[in-house]
């Protein structure tokens, strides 16, 4: 055991001796990656957490560590969790503090299982006024104006009257602008140093109030620009007042999920995060996808323009269709990972929780039909700037390649692995290590052009074989060291 430290020592000092330095991150197709505190580029896989049913003191009483430990176990590193102001801020200016609370306990358990979190505002048809969570009722200003419920379509009541009007005077009353501005300044305030936060999503799907005469996607390109925008920057400066590292996420309004590009603005804050969500109408009310309808390609060209235009990564912070056993179904999964693969830094399925409907598992915790689809191999954070990243989900085979970063830069490349057994090889002066199950870090020189392929086991002949030294401790067997190259693998027993 002594001598097999001492060899990989001796490795690890040879891959971190100083080379030529290369850009530590970066996207493709003029997107650029989300980055970590170290410069690493990130990948974000996960889920939405929400517990609407239960407020006051039983508020965020539905989730529990479970659903934490349950995530990473199948591979996904990434939590959106839903917060509501009506929770944090009952009467105007009394900020629960049981609820800050609560919110820390959560934070506590992604801490522990290494799922990095953002916090997101959620509405769901404004707030509790209207029968539902978001903004405060006190918050709530209808001008008289007449809604009535429509319990079998819900999002038709964002097109009451009472509802469009409650969202103008959120977006133009002072007073209410502060204090939308205050909630999230306390938020920040509280969170701003742990570590498991990675920012903060602004208000979720957020609507507004059509015109005489607008057809809905004019309207949401015309609240985008005239409303949102400036909400936007109020906002990310009343977070950036307390919390100077965070990212802040920005979403258009639902209407993008029909491939309408965004009327959004330039947000003038340096760690903005375009956040749109991914849902279709038709699969919304349950019909199956229809692969002849072009609907993932419109969206993702619509997607795609914000992010080009102002240089900010993309988070897709919501999407799932509510049928998921449709028998086009396991076509659409197939392709929306490739899709989202493409343009994205990540997203959030919607939602963890144990049960039909939505839910990624069943009661006892299994994937939903096709919802397996959704766990492959992936870079959580690559320390330099990636060249390619896909998976082949017929082959089962996952590849990256990178450029290392220089020697100020971290070195450490983070591998999140599905359940079951996965071989991983390394081409370049780079080892891997195995930290903890479901986990592979890959260690490289600076500066050094990096392949790594991830297989299933019997996917592909000539994959090196597990031997002594990464039995041990961990850590890829050598190849060709002589040769200026390390190659090595180790055999992740599921």
């Amino acid at each position: 055991m002594l001598r097999t430290t001492l060899v990989a020592g001796a490795v690890l000092a040879s891959l971190l001796a100083p080379t030529a330095a290369h850009a530590d991150s970066g996207g493709g197709d003029g997107i650029p990656a989300l980055t970590d505190v170290r410069g690493r580029a990130l990948t974000l896989r996960g889920w939405n957490l929400a517990d609407k049913a239960h407020r006051g003191e039983q508020a965020l009483s539905g989730i529990t560590e479970k659903h934490f430990r349950d995530m990473r176990a199948k591979g996904f590193g990434f939590a959106r969790l839903v917060v509501f102001w009506d929770d944090l801020e009952p009467q105007p200016g009394r900020y629960s503090q049981a609820y800050l609370r609560k919110i820390e306990r959560i934070l506590g358990w992604a801490r522990k299982y290494d799922v990095l979190v953002v916090l997101d505002a959620h509405q769901d048809v404004f707030g509790p006024a209207f029968g539902h969570r978001g903004i405060p009722a006190w918050a709530t200003r209808t001008d008289g104006l007449p809604f009535t419920p429509h319990p079998d379509d819900w999002f038709a009541e964002y097109f009451e009257p009472a509802v469009q009007r409650a969202f103008t005077h959120l977006y133009e009353d002072p007073d209410l602008r502060r204090a939308q501005a205050r909630m999230w300044r306390v938020l920040a305030e509280r969170f701003r140093n742990h570590p498991a936060v990675l920012g903060y999503d602004l208000i979720n799907e957020p609507m507004g109030e059509l015109r005489e005469g607008e057809d809905l996607p004019t309207a949401a390109r015309r609240i985008e620009r005239e409303q949102l925008t400036p909400m936007y920057n109020r906002l990310a400066d009343a977070v950036r007042s307390a919390d100077r590292d965070g990212w802040v996420f920005v979403e258009p309004t639902p209407i993008v999920g029909e491939g309408v590009p965004t009327g959004l603005g330039r947000i003038d804050d340096p760690k903005v995060v375009y956040a749109p969500h991914f849902y279709n109408t038709a699969m919304e009310a349950g019909a199956d996808y229809d692969p002849a309808a072009g609907w993932i390609e419109s969206y993702e060209q619509a997607v795609t323009a914000y992010p080009k235009e102002y240089k900010v990564p993309v988070v897709v912070g919501e999407w799932g269709p509510l049928n998921n056993s449709l028998p086009n179904m396991n076509r659409f999964f197939r392709e929306a990972m490739a899709s989202l693969g493409r343009y994205s830094s990540g997203w959030a399925g919607w939602e963890w929780c144990y049960g039909g409907g939505y839910c990624a598992v069943d009661g006892a915790g299994a994937f939903r039909t096709n919802k397996e689809l959704t766990a492959e191999p992936y870079a959580e954070a690559v320390a330099g700037t990636v060249r390619a990243d896909a998976y082949d989900a017929g082959a089962g085979v996952y590849r990256l390649e990178y450029d290392s970063a220089g020697p100020r830069g971290s070195h450490a490349t983070e591998l999140s692995l599905p359940p079951g057994a996965w071989q991983v090889a390394v081409r370049g002066r780079a080892i891997v290590l195995r930290p903890e199950r479901g986990k592979a870090v890959v260690l490289a020189a600076p500066g050094e052009r990096v392949t790594v392929t991830v297989r299933r086991p019997g996917g592909g002949a000539g994959l090196a074989a597990e031997v002594g030294l990464a039995a041990e401790v961990g850590v890829a067997a050598e190849v060709g060291l002589a040769a200026g190259g390390v190659e090595g693998a180790y055999v992740r027993r599921g």
